[in-house]
């Protein structure tokens, strides 16, 4: 057996060992990597007329003093450094409240993709073009997981399968191992195969004076088992069906006067105000607030551009919901500082805390 060669081959077949299956419509994304197209939908439901009335009629739970100080307390207890005299002993000078709106729109879709894939070969069965006509991509049935739950899954395209010769030692299972280069034994790193050391002249004890010391890398073989193939010499090339559903998001909240930063307010938590979920929802154009409604407008159309020619829209839904924000501002020996509550479960963001005693919390 020929192992004059070392471990250098590519980890992946060239692409022309690899055929193109006839039942496959592709579109090429580089070497081996394709994408699928889906099959185009029917429109969803017409544009339906909204009362908007009964959803503006909704009221901000009003922040008193007392709320506005145990909101503070409650997050000064969870900051291992602040301490809680200020909260206590601090002097409300004036409370801001705003209601905002924000915005969401969810698009969870699913997309496929197919890439060569393969694994040793143990002369086990087959399921290759012989056994019958690989389905269509989109022909291949999968239980879908829940509405917007992301995940990724992979599947074997059924009658795909092809035996050949490993790539990586050329069939052979082993290849030359390419610490000792096949002789099984390396220069000893103690005397660098001078076999004696010089002080104090003597027999080198690691090597026994040979100058040499086995391959550890090959444990003296002077070959390895090819890792690629396990030794088997032959690989089993398949098609890979891989389906990732996506949960895309698009948010916006509307403007407000406070100096409360907007990541916090996209997470907050606030009371439905608006549902609608369908196959495909359409722009909300109607809203009172009118940046809601470019909102609607511009996430929609978004996510139509982005997903269009890449995946298939499964379910869509899109919200608005009531964000309070409160501004407190209080004074605290002989200062002014402020405060801010946010969302239905009153989360506390502070600007500067007087009573805080270093600098390892962040502040939100």
């Amino acid at each position: 057996m020929d192992l004059s060669f070392e471990a250098e081959s590519p980890l992946a077949p060239p692409a022309e060992l690899l055929e193109r299956l006839p039942s496959c419509d592709w579109l090429l994304q580089g070497d081996r990597c394709q994408i699928f197209f889906p099959p185009s939908e029917a429109p969803g439901r017409p544009q339906e007329q909204r009362c908007w009335s009964s959803f503006l009629e909704h009221r901000v739970p009003v922040v008193t003093e007392e709320v506005a100080r145990e909101a503070l307390l409650s997050f000064v207890d969870s900051k291992c450094c602040y301490g809680s005299a200020a909260a206590g002993d601090l002097v409300i000078l004036e409370l801001k409240q705003q209601a905002l709106r924000r915005y969401r729109l969810e698009t969870f879709s699913e997309s496929r993709i197919s890439e060569w894939t393969f694994q040793p070969f143990t002369n086990h069965s087959v399921d290759g073009p012989q056994r019958g006509t690989s389905p269509r991509l989109w022909d291949i049935k999968v239980q879908v997981p829940p509405m917007f739950q992301e995940d990724t899954r992979k599947f074997q395209v059924p009658h795909s399968s092809l035996v050949k010769e490993c790539h990586k030692c050329h069939g052979h299972g082993r290849y030359k191992c390419s610490s000792c280069h096949g002789a099984g034994t390396v220069r000893c790193p103690s005397c660098s195969g001078a076999k004696r050391k010089a002080r104090p002249a003597r027999r080198c004890q690691m090597c026994s004076g040979s100058g040499r010391q086995r391959c550890s890398t090959c444990s003296g073989r002077g070959n390895k088992t090819c890792a690629t193939c396990k030794g088997e010499k032959k690989l089993l090339h398949f098609l890979q069906l891989v389906i990732v559903w996506k949960n895309s998001l698009f948010e916006f909240v509307s403007e407000h006067q406070l100096d409360c930063p907007g990541e916090l307010l996209a997470k907050a938590r606030g009371e439905t105000l608006f549902k609608d979920e369908n196959t495909m929802v359409y722009p909300i154009v109607d809203f009172p607030l009118r940046e809601i409604c470019l909102a609607s407008q511009r996430g929609i159309a978004e996510h139509s551009a982005t997903l269009a020619s890449r995946a298939r829209v499964l379910q869509q839904r899109q919200t608005i919901e009531l964000i309070p924000l409160t501004e407190v501002r209080y004074w605290y020996q002989g200062k002014t500082y402020v405060y801010y509550i946010y969302g239905t479960d009153h989360k506390v963001y502070v600007v500067d805390y007087p009573e805080r005693y270093c600098c390892g919390c962040t502040i939100i």
